[in-house]
């Protein structure tokens, strides 16, 4: 089972994957090239796809992540999150309850809970949550059903208000995701700032370089 000190490390940068990745090129090369700009979690989220699409994809960025030492985490999908082997899922509002899934899975399985309030966040924790997503912090167009934008302000009341590590969603660029981190977050989760930039290695090491701990600290 992950130590929730290396949950917390991981969830430093999330990279979720979407599909208009740029003309000419995969899911699975724009996913190799974040986890050799040190990704150390991938989300498969792949909403128009069918559950079997899904689980082929999925395979393959199962190998990945196993050679990067990084985690994947699949977003709603518990069946495909099982038949692939990741290390956990990530559940919205719409999804399976937190502590349905709980007594359901493996000890070791990850689960992560979309919040946008701290009612939301402090029955996740209660029901067996690993982690929060929180947002949208910023606009987004990743997500047309994602709501107004919160601002730092939910990322703050959200770890007051709950133990579990957060991470903001939602508009999220190198120069606001220090902020973010600042405000008290784990990390951030990110789509098309790496998933559409131009080097996606270079789009991560900049994420990372942003939240690293240390620099913060100066």
């Amino acid at each position: 089972m992950i130590e929730r000190d290396d949950i917390s490390d991981a969830l430093r940068l999330t990279v979720i994957t979407d599909p208009d990745c740029g003309a000419g090129r995969s899911i699975t090369e724009v996913v190799a090239a974040a986890l050799e700009g040190g990704a150390r979690c991938i989300q498969l989220r792949a909403k128009e796809s069918t559950a079997r699409e899904m689980v082929a994809l999925g395979r393959k960025l199962r190998e990945l992540t196993l050679g990067a030492g990084a985690l994947l985490i699949v977003n709603d999908r518990l069946d495909v999150a099982l038949a692939i082997g990741a290390d956990g899922v990530h559940l919205g509002d719409d999804d399976l309850p937190v502590g349905a899934v709980r007594r359901a899975v493996p000890p070791g399985l990850l689960i992560g809970r979309s919040a946008d309030s701290e009612d939301i966040a402090r029955t996740a924790e209660r029901d067996g949550a690993d982690y929060l997503g929180v947002g949208p912090i910023f606009p987004t167009t990743s997500k047309p059903d994602a709501g107004a934008a919160a601002g730092i302000g939910l990322i703050e009341r959200i770890v007051a208000a709950t133990r579990l590590p957060v991470v903001g969603i939602g508009g999220i660029e190198p120069e606001s995701a220090a902020d973010i981190v600042r405000a008290g977050a784990a990390g951030v989760a990110v789509i098309r700032a790496v998933m559409c930039a131009g080097d996606p290695a270079v789009a991560t090491a900049d994420f990372l370089a942003a939240t690293d701990p240390a620099a913060l600290a100066r």
